[in-house]
């Protein structure tokens, strides 16, 4: 991998290779709404459809199918094998033949008994499939990040919004004790006034589908739709090495490690600040890239430096030895560290709670013992996920702005109000990309 301290030489020039760009207008998403009356089954059941059974859709519906109020009825895939696998799996769950295959989206979504959807589908698709999803009135369980894009996450929210559907993001750290333990710590105060975030995510590449050297062209295998899998993003040509799971190392298609986990640890940390609905003043990045050409060419080594409100300074690094894995916040009278790995704290006695105490909690944090049953629950009740989508918009863009700041090269200022980047034309092309023919987000 070459280290690139000009990325505008290089990476920028290898980025805008691989799409058409608009410039992104400027929007105010901040709220999260209630939704409107379920559109219940006669039975009381959530019919779910899901959409995506590559690596994160067969876990999501193994979830549902153990929910009792939700019944998986029907699955959509544009790999033929993937979807035979997916019909195989429902119907022997349930022994019956009742699920049915889709190769298209929109004929499943079209359905009337089909209260909402689990999407799991690559980045490139994020935005179509959530838009359509809301406009057909299905309450949708979405993946992380939001989109590929800030411009394709604000019309996720608008439509969101506007069809007034209830949204969960796979951001299921929200879900377990220990990171909102963590959160709620620094959100009442125990660690004093936070000045600093550490934020940890991976780095390199990983051969998610164990393709070994499959890094040439050839023919899409025959069970592939290759031309509606690639979709709004550029037509490459087929490699299965930067197909299945992998997709996420080709910026034509999806983010790479930063944009694959700043749904996670960032959300945590913005978690546990008070910054939902908030967003950063400035964002400096510096990455690593592998050469221009490269089947896989997301960054492999990077570290965003970036400001926010209050005189509070957060680094979102992945393959540096100082920043430790998960999410610390460090304040005037203490620090909190959380990870899937573990919890640690300057105070010995917040690692032996198992929650914060009731006499502490002034600043309660909305709580879920389990993800997807808090989904399936917010359907049926209409008050907000634990992970909307106005959340999931705002725990991604310090993301989406640090590599567009290592693209251009230079130090970044950000409007939080308006979501726009201030006095940098170049800069602000980088918030969308167009779509290619015949595709378009509307």
């Amino acid at each position: 991998m070459n280290t690139c301290p000009n990325p505008k030489k290089i990476t920028r020039r290898q980025f805008l290779a691989t799409t058409a760009l608009a410039v992104a207008g400027p929007s105010i998403l901040s709220s999260c709404a209630t939704s409107g009356k379920l559109r219940s089954s006669p039975n009381g059941r959530v019919n779910l459809g899901v959409v995506g059974w590559g690596m994160m859709g067969p876990d999501n519906t193994d979830a549902f199918l153990h929910i009792p109020d939700c019944h998986v009825v029907a699955a959509c895939d544009l790999d033929a094998n993937h979807l035979g696998d997916a019909v195989k799996t429902i119907n022997e769950f349930y022994q019956n033949k009742d699920c049915r295959g889709y190769h298209d989206y929109r004929e499943m979504m079209a359905r009337k008994d089909i209260d909402a959807v689990m999407l799991a589908v690559p980045d490139n698709w994020h935005a179509l499939v959530a838009t359509e999803a809301a406009r057909q009135g299905k309450d949708v369980y979405g993946e992380k990040p939001l989109a590929r894009t800030i411009a394709e996450q604000q019309a996720i929210v608008r439509a969101v919004q506007k069809h007034k559907i209830i949204w969960q993001t796979g951001s299921w750290q929200r879900s377990r004790p220990s990171f909102h333990k963590a959160a709620e710590i620094v959100r009442n105060g125990m660690i004093g006034k936070v000045n600093h975030v550490e934020v940890g995510l991976p780095s390199g590449h990983t051969d998610f589908a164990e393709t070994g050297n499959f890094m040439t062209a050839s023919a899409p295998p025959p069970e592939l739709d290759y031309e509606r899998w690639i979709g709004p993003a550029k037509m490459e040509s087929y490699i299965k090495g930067r197909v299945h799971m992998n997709w996420r190392w080709n910026y034509n298609i999806g983010g790479g490690q930063l944009l694959d986990w700043i749904g996670h640890h960032c959300d945590i940390a913005h978690w546990g600040l008070g910054f939902d609905l908030a967003g950063p003043l400035e964002i400096e990045g510096h990455g690593e890239f592998p050469p221009p050409g490269s089947v896989w060419n997301t960054c492999t080594k990077y570290r965003i430096e970036l400001k926010y409100p209050g005189d509070i300074t957060m680094t979102i690094a992945g393959g540096h030895d100082d920043i430790k894995m998960g999410t610390k916040w460090i304040g005037t009278e203490g620090w909190v560290w959380v990870d899937r790995s573990g919890f640690e704290a300057s105070k010995p006695e917040w690692k032996r709670w198992k929650a914060v105490p009731d006499e502490l909690r002034l600043i309660p944090l909305k709580k879920s013992s389990s993800h997807h049953g808090n989904f399936i629950d917010s359907v049926k009740s209409r008050q907000a996920t634990i992970a909307p989508a106005e959340v999931a918009h705002h725990s991604a863009i310090p993301g989406h702005l640090g590599l567009i700041s290592m693209l251009v090269g230079r130090k970044l200022q950000w409007n939080a109000n308006t979501e726009s980047i201030i006095g940098d034309a170049e800069a602000s092309e980088l918030l969308t990309r167009g779509y290619r023919h015949p595709w378009n987000l509307g």
